[in-house]
């Protein structure tokens, strides 16, 4: 059975699945191309007649997912199976309306539903809908809303010429037309939820201190990522000089939009592999060689007007409730499947970062001696490459996560902190893992989660991370048994199975890291 809501710009037609009215595909804005190629997005041209909603709408332009190497020593399962999965959700469709989001709802009828918006991860260069599934949201009372933007040069080209961070001013985008239309399906306006894993979390910490982004959410919730990780503008111009350098054309935006997305796609996988072959921070910019994104957010002085961290301590989204939380062994999913948890030595990690790049622990403002010696004391039966990716995940995840936790704590916003420790056969709790139990779909054949999970995926940690979820954005508490987050307690929920609160979890990684990049 068919459902037609009318939205200001048109009429859609969604479609009954189990109960539950989904509606895919419908633009937010207008299709980024021709005269609006890696510019602002633009609103959505009306409609005539009832526009379909039943199927997936197109991806934007996207490098190829990233290989995934093996299964690796001690690893469940075929990794490639991973990397056919996000080849299937993440391929670009033909047409170019790929700023579209898609709705789960329990009825487009209803009034003032709690409503939830999902911002996906990808490393900044991938952007795809299609592996979420908002209906056991929906199922519980809850509008469920899974936007694309743009990522990639598409979304992150910087040029200093008044235009930047396109990919998160898609995002603002998507929440304003969602705070104008979402009560067409039967969400509040003003009581909405934005979440996120990886680099949906790093946009997230953005959108907090982002001024175009006021107003337009209540309660963010940051999965493995938060406000730390921002490229400083001369990094960013850099990289969008080299990229017109592959292209053969002038660093200017319209001529680099007149190439057109094939070779602008293959002229960004070409400077992704000179990074890697030569990671040489005076040619690249720490923050690059550091990260390995040559395309993220970047310090513009306008859309992002200060380091995010900085504007959050000093009370931007002091009014916002968040929780912000990590997975115990988040690096070790890319250690693992880039094939250096078995090949990390000493000497890689106290090497040059001229020569190791992200390896070094050099890179990360370290001193990489005192720090190794220092993580083997406190985890003595640690391999190398175990070290490695324990050092990757506090730099990366765990202590951006404390420290945002930290700046927010006090404010009249509430602040909730997790950590996620369920570890899947031969994998630990890794990166992107705790996604599936926030949606509640733990099957084996979900896709792209699926061969992470394994067959031991617990239902009952599942209905207790979901619903926690699902209770903060309808109300702003996760529920009695998760204390809010203060600098005497820091109180963390942690999830397993039972899931419970601790205080302080990470106290040694904190003080370790203090006043450290």
């Amino acid at each position: 059975m068919d459902t037609v809501v009318r939205t200001s710009r048109g009429e859609v037609r969604g479609g009954l699945l189990d109960g539950l009215h989904v509606f895919l595909g419908v633009p937010y804005a207008a299709p980024p191309f021709g005269e609006g190629r890696l510019r602002s997005p633009r609103p959505v041209e009306p409609w005539d007649g009832v526009r379909d909603a039943t199927a997936f709408g197109p991806e934007p332009p996207q490098v190829a997912p990233p290989t995934t190497g093996g299964p690796g020593e001690g690893a469940s399962g075929d990794w490639s199976e991973v990397g056919e999965a996000f080849a299937r959700v993440a391929r670009a469709a033909p047409s170019q309306e790929v700023l579209n989001l898609n709705i789960w709802t329990p009825d487009p009828a209803a009034r003032g539903l709690p409503v939830m918006v999902w911002i996906q991860g990808g490393m900044f260069e991938l952007s795809s809908t299609a592996a979420y599934d908002g209906s056991r949201f929906a199922r519980d009372g809850v509008v469920c809303v899974v936007i694309n933007w743009r990522p990639g040069a598409e979304g992150f080209l910087y040029l200093d010429d008044g235009i930047a961070n396109v990919g998160l001013l898609d995002q603002v985008a998507a929440l304003a037309w969602i705070r104008e239309e979402i009560a067409a399906f039967g969400g509040d306006p003003g009581n909405v939820t934005i979440f996120g894993e990886s680099a949906g979390a790093m946009s997230i910490g953005m959108l907090l201190a982002m001024p175009r982004a006021e107003g337009l959410f209540r309660r963010a919730i940051l999965q493995s990522g938060a406000a730390h990780h921002v490229m400083p503008a001369s990094d960013a111009r850099r990289i969008a000089g080299y990229l017109a350098d592959l292209l053969g054309v002038r660093p200017e935006r319209a001529a680099i939009a007149e190439v057109g997305v094939k070779r602008l796609l293959a002229a960004q996988t070409r400077l992704k592999d000179a990074l890697s072959a030569d990671p040489d921070p005076e040619r690249w910019g720490l923050e690059i060689v550091s990260t390995m994104m040559p395309w993220q957010p970047s310090l513009d002085g306008d859309v992002i007007p200060a380091p995010p961290i900085e504007r959050i301590t000093s009370g931007a989204a002091g009014d916002i409730d968040i929780i912000v939380g990590t997975n115990v062994d988040d690096w070790r999913l890319w250690s693992l499947v880039g094939g250096v948890l078995g090949a990390m030595t000493d000497e890689i990690m106290t090497g040059p970062v001229e020569r190791y790049g992200y390896q070094s622990l050099a890179a990360y403002g370290l001193s990489p001696e005192a720090t190794l010696a220092a993580y083997r004391v406190r985890y003595p039966q640690a391999a190398p490459g175990d070290i490695f990716a324990l050092v990757q995940t506090d730099w990366w995840m765990r202590l951006p996560a404390i420290r945002l936790a930290d700046a927010h704590a006090g404010m009249v916003g509430r602040t909730y902190m997790y950590e996620f420790a369920w570890p899947a056969r031969g994998l630990g709790a890794v990166h992107a893992l705790e996604i599936p139990f926030v949606f509640d779909t733990v099957g084996p054949d979900v896709p792209l989660f699926g061969p992470m999970l394994g067959p031991d995926a617990p239902q009952q940690l599942a209905d207790v991370m979901h619903g926690a979820w699902a209770a903060f954005a309808a109300s702003g508490d996760p529920g009695p048994k998760w204390p809010r987050y203060d600098l005497d307690r820091r109180a963390t929920m942690r999830f397993d199975v039972p899931s419970k609160a601790i205080p302080d979890p990470r106290a040694w990684e904190r003080e370790f890291w203090a006043g450290l990049r």
